[in-house]
């Protein structure tokens, strides 16, 4: 059998790994559930006063040298609004998102590169914390380190 793609040789070549992806032997695995903590900031509400002011009106009439104006002032009523701290509120930080980690070791076939931690999905951690000890994986981490 010759495959036309392959350059007549006979064999079928694997695809190479996309870039960023890793492959080594699963050594262990690791969730870092989220941390969170209690923290206090400022209670702000918007608080509204009615107030008046005087506007000034003008009208003028006649055509000419002679023209006549007319001023008369009326009250306008408007409402003033503003952010006031009223205390403080009580909310939940997080001070460390949640994490899944896989520990691989002999990465890229390297067996120099031992115990080397990588920050995946869930549903890559999943995956690897139901494989064998020392199973070949090989993955697209999110982030490295853990």
């Amino acid at each position: 059998m010759t495959d036309a793609g392959q350059g007549g040789t006979g064999t079928v070549q694997e695809a190479p790994p996309s870039p960023g992806t890793v492959s080594g032997l699963k050594d262990s695995v690791r969730h870092l559930a989220a941390k969170t903590t209690r923290a206090g900031r400022p209670h702000l509400v918007r608080k509204c006063t009615s107030a008046t002011r005087q506007v000034r009106h003008t009208q003028r009439t006649g055509t000419g040298t002679p023209r006549t104006t007319r001023t008369w002032y009326t009250t306008e009523r408007y409402q003033s609004c503003k952010k006031v701290r009223t205390g403080t509120e009580t909310y939940t930080r997080t001070v460390r998102p949640q994490r899944w980690c896989v520990r691989l070791d002999d990465v890229a076939g390297d067996t120099a590169r031992d115990d080397v931690w990588y920050q995946v999905t869930p549903a890559t951690y999943n995956e690897a914390h139901g494989a064998d000890e020392h199973a070949r994986m090989e993955f697209t981490p999110t982030g490295t380190g853990c």
